[in-house]
């Protein structure tokens, strides 16, 4: 019998959906909470790139949303009036009958991810978090925030940033730290000549355009903010405008056209990463509640989503709990580590205007290192 049966999966986002689909596959049990009480997601998109593409065929999940996603070949980037500096073509890692890159609406994969968890099998609970875990040594007690308990043998912390597992693991040890970046996002009609990821450099920030579908796409900015003040709602719009004056061509075109504050997405960039096991007994941290970095190299919920298919792999594998994990932390941590490093690095290069940092050189060395099986 296998040295797990029943997990538990704390946070219902894309890590905690992938991981409670990939356990359900290989016949183990699967509970998942979620805190919100409505099971939503905020409505602008996600690049998937090869890695990632070839992860969720092997979940069984990618068939599932393509018709709803934009499949693209390359990466190409740019300077701020649009001249093109390189283009980066792209591998088909999930195999010949599928694109190398994916983009799609965040409400889009939601659907596809929650629908296919549900199917299987994985128990859902919305409105509902961690109050106490308590390690037996072959299981762990666990009392929830409305009261209930459970016994489960494994905790999947997949609750984000700001994790109450990792919290309930190291206390205060690890505590996200804001970089001095923010993104902005703001979804258009696809312009036609957007058939790629299209990434945009300037002095003062770097944007993107990204398709999710035949009809849409969107806008990123990274802009710097080293005080993090709070941003007014109202004045979204206006600010997002302002932060893009120093782009022409597609993306100043598109600047001007960005006027309901209520569509624009602001996010501080606050990052991450526990440097040691993140498991303690029989309770681990998957995704970004042990490794969130910045959207730089658009690898964060790739991350996450390869963390949950090896989870599964491991978890299935010889061995007692800790062989297991023990096996998961040696296919995961250095590689979540160069990416998490790499994406800040990109972003600190960014705020000290360096203008001989090699980007298109990390990217390059990026897609290499994220190409090679996890």
């Amino acid at each position: 019998m296998s040295a797990v049966n029943k997990v538990l999966i704390v946070g219902g986002g894309i890590g905690g959906l992938c991981a409670a689909i990939a356990l359900r596959r290989k016949g183990i049990e699967v509970d998942l909470i979620e805190l919100k009480s409505e099971w939503t997601v905020y409505g602008v998109g996600i690049i998937q790139q090869s890695n990632v593409v070839r992860e969720m065929a092997r979940l069984g999940v990618l068939d599932g949303y393509l018709d709803a996603a934009y499949a693209f070949e390359d990466v190409a980037i740019y300077g701020p009036a649009g001249q093109q500096l390189a283009r980066i073509p792209g591998q088909r890692l999930a195999g010949p009958e599928y694109p190398a890159n994916v983009g799609i609406s965040r409400l889009a994969l939601h659907k596809v991810l929650s629908e296919t968890a549900l199917e299987l099998g994985a128990r859902v609970r919305l409105g509902l978090s961690v109050e106490s875990l308590a390690d037996q040594g072959d299981s762990v007690d666990v009392l929830f925030t409305d009261g209930s308990r459970g016994d489960y043998d494994l905790v999947v912390g997949a609750d984000g940033l700001f994790s109450r597992v990792r919290h309930l693991l190291f206390g205060d040890s690890y505590t996200p730290r804001f970089t001095g970046q923010a993104v902005w996002r703001y979804n258009f009609p696809r312009a036609p000549q957007i058939d790629h990821l299209a990434n945009y450099q300037s002095a003062e920030g770097n944007a993107g355009l990204v398709p999710l579908a035949g009809d849409l796409m969107y806008l990123f900015l990274t802009s710097h903010e080293p005080s993090n003040p709070w941003m007014d709602p109202a004045t979204l719009a206006e600010q997002m405008r302002q932060r893009l004056q120093g782009f022409t061509g597609l993306i100043g075109e598109l600047r001007d056209q960005i006027s309901d504050s209520s569509q624009v997405v602001y996010k501080p960039m606050e990052v991450v990463f526990v440097d040691e096991p993140w498991y303690r007994g029989r309770v681990l941290l998957i995704g970004d509640a042990a490794h969130a970095t910045t959207p730089h190299l658009g690898q964060g919920a790739g991350m996450a989503i390869e963390d949950a298919i090896v989870l599964s792999e491991e978890l299935t594998g010889d061995g007692g709990v800790e062989q297991q994990l023990q096996r998961f932390m040696a296919r995961r941590f250095e590689r979540c580590k160069y990416i998490s490093e790499s994406s800040i690095l990109a972003g600190d290069k960014e705020m000290q205007h360096d203008r001989e940092f090699d980007r298109i050189g990390l990217v390059k060395q990026m897609l290499a290192r994220t190409a090679e099986p996890i």
